[in-house]
């Protein structure tokens, strides 16, 4: 199975920047934290498909007003974006750590 290209690929008014160390990209104007480089491709696939069914989720939720639902759906969006690297510890201290160790 190919692998599929991410969503901004398709998105030609969003210009893409990556900041000089890679850790951070710029969309409109905007830092917003890098999907971690070192993850497998099936893996990072698995959560940014995850991610977007979060996401969906949100938007049912919120359409329904359903406040539970709504949070359950933060919570995932929450983890998924933890998976890729865009949230929680910075990926990149965990490089420079296992580095230091070897």
């Amino acid at each position: 199975m190919a692998a599929r290209l991410p969503l901004f690929l398709f998105m030609p008014s969003k210009k893409i920047e990556h900041t000089p160390d890679g850790h951070y990209v710029i969309i409109d104007g905007r830092k917003w934290r890098a999907t971690n480089p070192n993850l497998p491709e099936d893996v990072r696939q698995k959560w940014v498909d995850e991610l977007m069914s979060a996401r969906r989720a949100v938007g049912a939720a919120t359409k329904a007003d359903d406040k539970e639902a709504e949070d359950a759906a933060r919570d995932h969006v929450q983890t998924a974006k933890e998976a890729l690297g865009e949230r929680g510890p910075k990926w990149w201290e965990e490089d420079e750590k296992d580095e230091d160790q070897k």
